[in-house]
């Protein structure tokens, strides 16, 4: 079901048009859909067919408590990185024991925490964190379920900034090492050796790099359990990848670049790759984030100003880099669409913000509906990695959030004042 669709030429997020919002609550504004949001969730739920799997929301994705709050009442479980995301999940409502603490640094304050709340399930990635998991654990009395996050050196095929799998990245143990790490942990107090952790990145949009992966576990696992490790447990992690170009429709719109269209669900890519897992009897985590809440968010913004450099047309619009990173940071892909289709004529302009970097743009050389100053527009597919990248620079206030459910909406963070700056 389309939740957010063009209905005639209005811009609608469920039933509310999406320029009643930015009147009301002004922009830049973030606005999410509470059924698409839940869609996508219960669509991974679904495709797991199996109870005992448990589905980690990534909170680095979107850590709105409202959001998290209605996924901790779905019964999703929660992938956290920080002490800080440890405090959001459980005020939110996820249980401690469906916590997974993940992170290539955790610092010595931040297992503390971990473990003096009940979060007992630790994603390893190094010896050295091995050795101070142990010694904090002993300390408090406590025991922490580890798995060792093994590196199987898998491209994702993804951008290199969110690729986490190949022996050249941060992250995880090299599996030809991983053996000997295995034997070590099974050596050391306070810690419980239970599972394999493996995450090779971030918006993969085809099975083949999954395949590759479960492939990999099929054959580890085994190697594991001979060493005499007793493994019980796979935590799978995420990266499935969502639509960015073309992600509205409408015979007014300009058509974007086809050749992105080929993006595989995440159901599909379960239904291969479960079948792979299932031999090995283990329980199964996953870590979807940007999969859950990155079609549910878009972020409204209102134009300012056009001009023309030479032979470039800008829209000035009043959201920036520090309302969405993802286009300076990666270059990334959003669609900008008008929230009223006022023509179907298109022209070619760079949509870019008010901050003082030639870095800050949303689109460069991006064909869009002609708009008239004063219009607002909607960048699609924002619901991951938007607020959570937010920041201050050049003294802007963070923007507002609302959560659309049918003809009802909630502010679920307001804007900024300048008290918030300082």
């Amino acid at each position: 079901m389309n939740h957010i669709e063009y209905r005639e030429t209005t811009l609608c997020c469920e039933d509310v048009p999406v320029a009643e919002l930015a009147d009301e609550y002004g922009t830049p504004l973030y606005v999410y859909s509470k059924a698409r949001m839940l869609e996508n969730y219960h669509g991974i739920r679904t495709a797991l067919d199996d109870n005992a799997a448990n589905i980690c929301y990534a909170l680095k994705a979107n850590s709105n408590l409202s959001l998290l709050s209605l996924l901790a009442a779905e019964g999703a479980g929660a992938d956290v990185v920080s002490s800080g995301e440890i405090y959001l999940a459980l005020k939110a409502g996820f249980p401690a024991s469906k916590i997974a603490f993940a992170g290539v640094g955790k610092r010595e304050d931040e297992i503390l925490y971990a473990l003096e709340n009940d979060v007992t399930k630790f994603n390893v990635e190094s010896v050295p964190e091995l050795q101070l998991l142990s010694l904090v654990a002993l300390r408090l009395g406590k025991t922490a379920e580890v798995s060792l996050r093994v590196n199987p050196d898998i491209d994702a095929e993804s951008h290199p900034y969110i690729t986490t799998g190949l022996q050249s990245n941060k992250f995880g143990i090299p599996a030809s090492a991983a053996l000997d790490v295995y034997r070590l942990a099974a050596t050391l107090p306070g810690l419980e050796v239970t599972g394999v952790h493996v995450h090779i990145g971030s918006q993969i949009t085809k099975p083949d790099p999954f395949v590759a992966t479960a492939a990999f576990l099929a054959s580890f696992i085994p190697a594991v359990r001979e060493a005499g490790v007793k493994i019980s447990h796979i935590d799978f992690g995420g990266g499935f990848g969502v639509r960015y170009f073309n992600a509205i429709r409408h015979e007014g719109l300009p058509v974007e670049d086809p050749s992105h269209n080929s993006i595989s669900p995440p159901g599909d890519i379960l239904r291969k790759v479960m079948p792979i897992l299932a031999p090995l009897g283990c329980s199964v985590w996953l870590e979807p984030g940007r999969s859950v809440i990155a079609d549910a968010g878009m972020l409204v913004t209102r134009l300012l100003y056009s001009k023309t450099n030479g032979s470039r047309k800008f829209l000035i619009v009043d959201a920036a880099m520090t309302d969405l990173l993802r286009p300076s940071l990666y270059n990334a892909h959003h669609q900008i669409v008008p929230c009223a289709i006022n023509s179907y004529d298109h022209e070619t302009v760079d949509v870019v913000g008010p901050v003082c970097e030639t870095g800050d743009f949303l689109a460069r050389e991006r064909a869009v509906n002609h708009v008239q100053q004063g219009d607002y527009l909607a960048v699609m597919t924002a619901g991951a990695y938007g607020f959570v990248n937010t920041s201050h620079y050049n003294a802007r206030p963070r923007p507002a959030e609302v959560l659309v459910n049918g003809n009802k909406v909630r502010l679920i963070r307001p804007r900024e004042s300048f008290e918030n700056l300082g």
